[in-house]
């Protein structure tokens, strides 16, 4: 299934009344940003990195010409751009979105983008209808569980083994 990573202004707090600005950019491979990066690009507002596209093509297309590379080598390089394009485009997105300020505030799992957006959604009022986290939801603020003894709460250290000594070596200075 597609992983989406949701994006919100900074300023807007990225409240309930702000969730018609969320962006959900999906993580993996682009195909239209591969076969057709430079209208991909524009289309996604992606100038900076439209920018670096062009320079980048540039560059490297007149320093193989100048090396005496031939034409069909020149092409190829292009299409292992184009290609890397299609594989870092999602990358682009977020880069340009955290330029913007806008902040990742969670990541969603969902078959198309609207099942993404329904799952998010779901979370998103759960979480400020003061419920509880359900099963789905990933508990970000409390530390992982350590053992699995019952009369014993989760916030205290593991009891150290005898000699107080972890590993390999039982005791300090013993031999190897």
């Amino acid at each position: 299934m597609p992983v989406y990573t949701v994006h919100a202004p900074v300023a807007n707090g990225a409240d309930l009344a702000a969730t018609d600005k969320f962006v959900f950019v999906r993580d993996g491979f682009h195909f239209w940003a591969a076969v057709a990066g430079v209208i991909w690009l524009a289309w996604h507002r992606l100038w900076l990195a439209l920018i670096g596209w062009f320079v980048l093509t540039l560059v490297i297309d007149y320093a193989l010409a100048k090396l005496g590379v031939g034409r069909s080598a020149i092409f190829f390089v292009d299409l292992v751009l184009m290609v890397l394009l299609g594989l870092e485009a999602a990358t682009l997105q977020r880069w340009t979105l955290s330029r913007r300020r806008w902040r990742q505030i969670d990541i969603v799992v969902g078959d198309d983008a609207e099942a993404a957006e329904r799952r998010f959604f779901a979370r998103w009022t759960a979480r400020h209808r003061g419920a509880v986290n359900d099963q789905r939801s990933v508990d970000r603020g409390a530390p992982p569980p350590t053992r699995d003894i019952p009369s014993q709460s989760f916030s205290k250290a593991p009891p150290m083994p005898q000699g107080g000594i972890i590993g390999l070596f039982p005791e300090p200075g013993g031999s190897r």
